[in-house]
């Protein structure tokens, strides 16, 4: 007998940290969590999209940031159940990088309206 598994939806986040300073980026006008601030972050844009490619890709993204691949370090997972309205399970996985090209900077204004 076929027993249907738990889906999970991974979620990747970026903590860059500069002068003993963590970057945030404060949401806004995205309907989730708008006012609050985050890191980098970010969902698997395709089926073939890798976790370590999406934080790449999100970086640039969010932040106009460019990172290896390969300087990439896996810091933490989190599971965790996503709470009301929906019940959904997500992994979270959290990336550290210690170096990067270019200054972190505004890229999507419509999204966000601070970093620090």
């Amino acid at each position: 007998m076929f027993k249907e598994r738990i889906k999970l939806i991974p979620t990747v986040y970026l903590i860059l940290v500069k002068d003993n300073k963590t970057l945030l980026l404060r949401r806004y006008n995205t309907g989730f969590e708008d006012g609050k601030y985050s890191l980098i972050a970010g969902h698997l844009d395709h089926e073939d999209e890798t976790l370590r490619q999406a934080v790449v890709r999100e970086a640039k993204e969010e932040a106009g940031i460019e990172i290896d691949l390969a300087d990439l370090e896996l810091a933490h997972v989190m599971h965790r159940k996503q709470q009301e309205p929906t019940s959904e399970r997500r992994i979270n996985l959290f990336f550290t990088v210690k170096k990067w090209k270019g200054d972190p900077k505004i890229m999507e204004s419509n999204k966000c309206d601070d970093l620090r």
